[in-house]
């Protein structure tokens, strides 16, 4: 496999070069090099299935663990640990599973794997000694690399299949575009599961050979400490993570000085903290933009660039139009649709060839279900979404999976949930609830309910209890007449708002 030969060349070339540093150790080349074939070997013995799932902190060894996966011609799956295990559960059942390498302490909130399902725990492992000479399986670059679950407008998540091209793609269209060599630096906070960790904060650093910087968990000062200390070129995060920076009353503008690049995406940039970094740190923010079905960067929004509000233009062979409902390109100035195609597109939804048909057209274009409109100078502003995904923290969340769970309460009949707008997190959701003719529920006792079966960002900051929901002629909920002053109206106003 071309990816793995090019990573693993990296680290042997340049043995005694530090490439990664995360919260328990440095890794050297070698150090890289020879963990990733003691974990190749372990996962050979504990599983004969061709995809294999990982779930450990940010951190060098998650690096290591999808290379050994790779050197096996394993497709890997990494874990979302912050899903509830109902959701967790789903992911590893549906990737048909049977073995995830994954670290003690990881298990402690998730508790035991499912019945067949074996947990590889690293700490657990005898890696002494020079590690077996195994050879890299032969895999063509069509060969999926890796499974990203992202969640699916079925209220369950979706397995987005990338291959190998379309990682490599993705990495090139990425240092083509800013000129990443391996002089430069990340420092990164973002999860590995998630699209951007995975492809541009652990995935591209290893293909070149720069050094990442990781920090399992998100905390200002703790940031800010890596930055002084490993003089960055590069970081990338959402608005939520930026905006705690800002505020940490120790943050100066020479923790930013040595950056290159601060690149804000996965929700809107809120112009408090993009005016906040200007006045307070002279930093300017620049917006990045991306899905996991797009491995994920397609547009950024390079410095010299740099318009308030705009994602920049597609990076180099990525297409992109803008249609109306009926496919027609609009002009320059109108809202509409974005279509992208290139060599970083999804090879589809495992297991789901109804939703890859519905997100990608016979010519090769995926539908995002965002709302984009482009300037004359080809710039690109994303201006609302079609789908009714909500981003939470920068994660995708759909209504239906959260209304899911709301009706399975015993004394609810119906459900709908929208986002509203919240300084910290982007959006959160809001729920709204109607009963089943007699009975009556607390709010309180529906948020406990959900805790039990959602994320803890997906759980509904506020439950409202309706007499009804709005509903159209068919008696299907009308979530678009619902807002965050729903519930304290007049219900004939709510009953109106639904016409």
């Amino acid at each position: 496999m071309r990816l793995v030969r090019t990573i693993m060349r990296n680290w042997i070339r340049h043995p005694f070069q530090v490439s990664v540093i995360d919260d328990r150790k440095r890794w050297r080349g070698i150090a890289l090099w020879v963990a990733t074939r003691h974990i190749a070997r372990v996962i050979r013995e504990h599983s004969d299935q061709p995809r294999i799932g990982v779930m450990l902190p940010t951190s060098g060894a998650t690096m290591a663990t999808c290379a050994a996966g790779w050197m096996l011609g394993r497709t890997v799956v990494p874990l979302n640990y912050l899903l509830a295990r109902e959701e967790l559960e789903y992911v590893i059942e549906h990737a048909g599973l049977d073995a995830v390498v994954t670290a003690g302490p990881m298990l402690e909130r998730f508790g035991e794997m499912p019945e067949g399902v074996q947990a590889i725990k690293l700490e657990e492992q005898k890696f002494k000694g020079l590690p077996p000479m195994m050879p890299i399986a032969k895999c063509d670059d069509d060969h999926v690399a890796v499974i990203l679950y992202t969640s699916g407008t079925s209220g369950r998540p979706k397995g987005v299949m990338l291959t190998t091209a379309n990682l490599m793609a993705n990495v090139q269209q990425v240092c083509d575009w800013v000129e990443f060599t391996r002089r430069d630096c990340f420092v990164s906070a973002l999860p590995q599961f998630h699209s951007f960790g995975f492809t541009v904060m652990t995935v591209l650093p290893a293909m070149i050979g720069c050094r990442a910087v990781y920090s399992a968990r998100f905390n200002a000062p703790r940031i800010l400490e890596l930055m002084r200390t490993h003089r960055p070129t590069a970081f990338m995060a959402i608005p939520s993570m930026y905006a705690a920076l800002l505020h940490a009353k120790s943050a100066t503008p020479d923790h930013f000085s040595s950056l290159r690049f601060m690149v804000s995406g996965g929700e809107p940039l809120p112009d408090a903290v993009y005016e906040g970094y200007k006045a307070r740190l002279g930093v300017t923010l620049c917006e990045g933009f991306g899905l996991t079905e797009t491995s994920p960067v397609t547009h950024w929004c390079r410095p010299h660039e740099e318009r308030r509000g705009s994602i920049g233009k597609p990076l180099g062979g990525v297409e992109q139009r803008i249609v109306d409902e009926q496919g027609n390109d609009l002009p320059a100035g109108t809202d509409g649709e974005l279509l992208l195609r290139g060599p970083n597109i999804m090879a589809g939804y495992y297991r789901d060839e109804e939703a890859t048909a519905a997100a990608l057209s016979e010519a090769g274009w995926f539908r995002t279900g965002d709302m984009a409109r482009q300037d004359e100078e080809g710039y690109t502003s994303i201006t609302g979404r079609i789908k009714e995904m909500l981003i939470i923290g920068g994660e995708n969340v759909f209504p239906r999976e959260i209304e899911e769970v709301l009706v399975r309460h015993p004394s609810v009949a119906m459900a709908a949930v929208i986002g509203v707008p919240d300084p910290s997190r982007g959006e959160v959701a809001l729920g709204f609830v109607e009963c089943v003719p007699g009975e009556t529920v607390e709010p309180s006792a529906l948020r406990t309910f959900c805790r039990d079966a959602l994320a803890g960002y997906k759980v509904p900051r506020e439950i409202r209890v309706l007499e009804e929901l709005p509903k159209g002629a068919t008696g299907k909920v009308l979530r678009r007449a619902l807002s965050a002053d729903t519930g304290s109206a007049d219900p004939e106003m709510v009953q109106e708002q639904a016409k």
